[in-house]
C-alpha cells in the first residue's frame, strides 16, 4: 500500500514567451518579453536565486531557504520581486514566508528558443 497521494495539475498563468528563433521573427511583443526574461538572467544575484528556487525539491523554495547569496535581505527581495516581473517566478505566502517556484511553461519556451537555434 502506498502513501502517494495524486495531485490535480494546476495550468500555469504564464504564457510561453515566444516560438524558437529558427521558426520565425519575433514579433515587437515577442522581443519585448524575451529580454525582460533574459535581462531578469543577467545579473549574477538574480540567476543564483532562480537557480537556487530552480535546484531545490519540487522547484520550490522559501525564501528563508535562498536568501544566502551575499547579499542583504531586502536586496534579495527586490532580485526575487524582478524575476518574478519577469514571470520566471511564481510566489505564494504561507504564514511569515515566501516560497517561490519556477514556471515551468517559460522555462520549456525559453529552452525551446536555444536549444532549437542551437542544434540546427
Amino acid at each position: 500500500m502506498s502513501n502517494m497521494e495524486l495531485l490535480p495539475v494546476l495550468e500555469s498563468e504564464v504564457e510561453p514567451c515566444c516560438p524558437p528563433l529558427d521558426e520565425r521573427p519575433l514579433t515587437a511583443e515577442e522581443a519585448e518579453r524575451t529580454a525582460r526574461m533574459f535581462k531578469a538572467l543577467g545579473d549574477p544575484v538574480r540567476l543564483r536565486l532562480f537557480s537556487a528556487v530552480a535546484s531545490h525539491r519540487n522547484g520550490e523554495a522559501c525564501v528563508c531557504d535562498i536568501s544566502d547569496v551575499g547579499v542583504s535581505q531586502p536586496t534579495v527581495s527586490h532580485h526575487l520581486k524582478k524575476l518574478k516581473e519577469a514571470g520566471l517566478l511564481s510566489s505564494e505566502r504561507r504564514g511569515t514566508w515566501v516560497y517561490y517556484r519556477v514556471e515551468p511553461a517559460v522555462l520549456a519556451a525559453m529552452g525551446a528558443i536555444l536549444t532549437k537555434a542551437a542544434s540546427a
